[in-house]
C-alpha cells in the first residue's frame, strides 16, 4: 500500500502542470511594440464597427429584418471571438509575460471555438436566407418568419455551447507533463492536445465528429444554398436582374470563401500534417481579420444600412452641444 501511495503522488507530480507558455508571434522586441499598436489599432476598430452595426439595427425598424438579425447576431459572434484572442496577446506585447495558467487556457479554448463553430452555423443560415430570398421571394417572409430566425439564433448559439463543452470536459481530464511550452499566441484545441502526454484518442475522435457535423454539414448547406441560387440567377433573363442578385450575394460568398478556408486549414485535416507558424498565420484569418471584415462588407454594401447610418448621423448633430 505505501508503494502504491508513492506511485500515484509520483504520477501526480508528473503530470502537475498548473501553466503554459504561449510563444506568440515574434522574439523581436521592436517587432513586438510595432505589432501591440497594430493589434491594438485593429481591436479597437473592430469592437467600434460591431457595436456600431448592433446599435444602429437595434434602433431603426426597418432594419428589423430577417437578413439584419443575422447580421446582429453575426456581430455578437465577433465581439466574442476577437475579444477572447486579442487583449490577451496585447498584454503579452505590452508586458513581455507569456503565461497563461491551464484553466485560463482551457476557458480560452471554450470561448474561441465556441466562437467559431457558432460562426460557421450562422455562415450556412444567412446562406439560406439568401436562397429564400431569391429563389422564393413571393414566400420570403413565410419561410423566414420571426419564429425561424429565433429558432435560428437559439440553434447558432446553443449547439456551439454543448459542441464546446463536451471538448473542454474531456480535455479537463489529460495530463501534460513534458512540455508546457505553445507555440501560438493564444489556447487551441490541436495545440493543447499535442502536448499531452496521456491518451487523447477520445479527444481526437470526437474532434473529429464535431469537424463533420460543423464543417460538412455547414459546408454542405451553405454550397446547396448557393447551388440553387446561382440556378436561379441565371435563369433571369434581365442583366440589370442578374447585376441585383448577385451584389446581393458577393459579399457573403466573399465572407464564406474567406472564412471556410481557414477552419478547414486549421482543424479539418491530419493531426500530423500541422505547421505551428503557418498555422499562427492562418489563425489570425478567422481570429482578428474576419471580425474587422464583416461590419465593413455587410454594413457599406446594404443601401438601407447606409440611410440609417445618415439618420443617426443627423440625430447626433441635433443634439445641443454643452
Amino acid at each position: 500500500m505505501k508503494v502504491t501511495g508513492v506511485k500515484v503522488a509520483a504520477i501526480k507530480n508528473h503530470s502537475a502542470i498548473t501553466q503554459f507558455i504561449l510563444l506568440g508571434l515574434t522574439d523581436s522586441t521592436e517587432l513586438q511594440i510595432l505589432l501591440f499598436w497594430l493589434f491594438a489599432f485593429i481591436y479597437i476598430v473592430a469592437i467600434t464597427a460591431n457595436f456600431l452595426l448592433i446599435f444602429t439595427i437595434s434602433t431603426f425598424k426597418k432594419l428589423h429584418t430577417p437578413m439584419y438579425f443575422l447580421i446582429f447576431n453575426l456581430s455578437l459572434v465577433n465581439i466574442l471571438s476577437i475579444s477572447v484572442t486579442i487583449p490577451r496577446l496585447l498584454q503579452s506585447l505590452w508586458t513581455h509575460r507569456n503565461t497563461i495558467s491551464f484553466y485560463g487556457c482551457i476557458t480560452q479554448i471554450f470561448f474561441i471555438v465556441w466562437a467559431l463553430g457558432s460562426e460557421l452555423v450562422l455562415l450556412s443560415f444567412m446562406a439560406f436566407d439568401r436562397y429564400a430570398a431569391i429563389c422564393h421571394p413571393l414566400h420570403y417572409t413565410i419561410i423566414m418568419r420571426k419564429e425561424v430566425c429565433v429558432g435560428i439564433a437559439a440553434i447558432v448559439w446553443i449547439t456551439g455551447v454543448i459542441n464546446i463543452a463536451v471538448h473542454t470536459g474531456l480535455m479537463l481530464h489529460l495530463s501534460f507533463c513534458d512540455s508546457n511550452v505553445i507555440n501560438h499566441f493564444y489556447c487551441d484545441i490541436p495545440t493543447v492536445l499535442h502536448l499531452s502526454c496521456s491518451d487523447t484518442s477520445i479527444n481526437e475522435f470526437m474532434t473529429k465528429i464535431a469537424d463533420v457535423v460543423y464543417g460538412m454539414c455547414t459546408c454542405g448547406l451553405t454550397l446547396t444554398s448557393y447551388f440553387f441560387i446561382l440556378r436561379t440567377v441565371f435563369r433571369i433573363r434581365s442583366t440589370e436582374g442578374k447585376k441585383k442578385a448577385f451584389s446581393t450575394c458577393c459579399s457573403h460568398l466573399f465572407v464564406i470563401s474567406f472564412y471556410f478556408s481557414a477552419i478547414i486549414y486549421t482543424y479539418i485535416r491530419p493531426s500530423s500534417a500541422y505547421f505551428l507558424d503557418k498555422d499562427k498565420l492562418v489563425s489570425l484569418i478567422y481570429s482578428v481579420v474576419t471580425p474587422v471584415v464583416n461590419p465593413l462588407i455587410y454594413s457599406l454594401r446594404n443601401k438601407e444600412f447606409k440611410e440609417a447610418i445618415k439618420v443617426l448621423t443627423r440625430n447626433f448633430k441635433m443634439f445641443p452641444r454643452s
